[in-house]
This record gives structure tokens, C-alpha cells and sequence, in this order.
């Protein structure tokens, strides 16, 4: 059985990261997504998904750093 929350169905094969009890929990067993992070595609993955914020954060910070580096050359007035 799928659970069901806010009108949006969820697969059994989705897995959550739940902040407070700090454990992976299958779709079945999810509570509010107030205190939910997914879905994830397995229960390994909702277990790493600190390892995944902070890969996407470190490519961002790149990304901002060469928005600014871009920037700084354009009022230089070279590119």
C-alpha cells in the first residue's frame, strides 16, 4: 500500500531521510514531510544524503565562484 500525504501518492520503492528519529524509513512507513527528506531511490541512498547535499553545494559554490570571476572581467573590460 502507498502512502499518501497532501494529495501526492508515494511509490514503496521510495525511501525518506526522517530528521528526527535520524534514520531512513520506506515510503510505507513515512510520516509529515515536515520532517522528511526524499524521495530517494533506496534506502542507501536516503542514508547518504548528506554526502549528496554537500556534493551539490560545493558544485554551486564553483558555479558562484565563476559567475563572480565572470563578473570581475566584465567590468574590468577584459573577458
Amino acid at each position: 500500500m502507498a502512502a499518501r500525504d497532501t494529495g501526492r501518492v508515494t511509490s514503496n520503492n521510495e525511501w525518506y531521510w526522517d530528521i528526527n528519529r535520524k534514520i531512513a524509513v520506506p515510503a510505507s512507513e513515512r510520516g509529515s514531510f515536515d520532517h522528511m527528506l526524499g524521495p530517494y531511490a533506496s534506502q542507501q541512498a536516503a542514508e547518504n544524503w548528506e554526502a549528496k547535499v554537500e556534493g551539490r553545494n560545493e558544485d554551486w559554490d564553483g558555479d558562484d565562484e565563476q559567475w563572480e570571476r565572470a563578473g570581475e572581467a566584465d567590468e574590468s573590460g577584459t573577458t
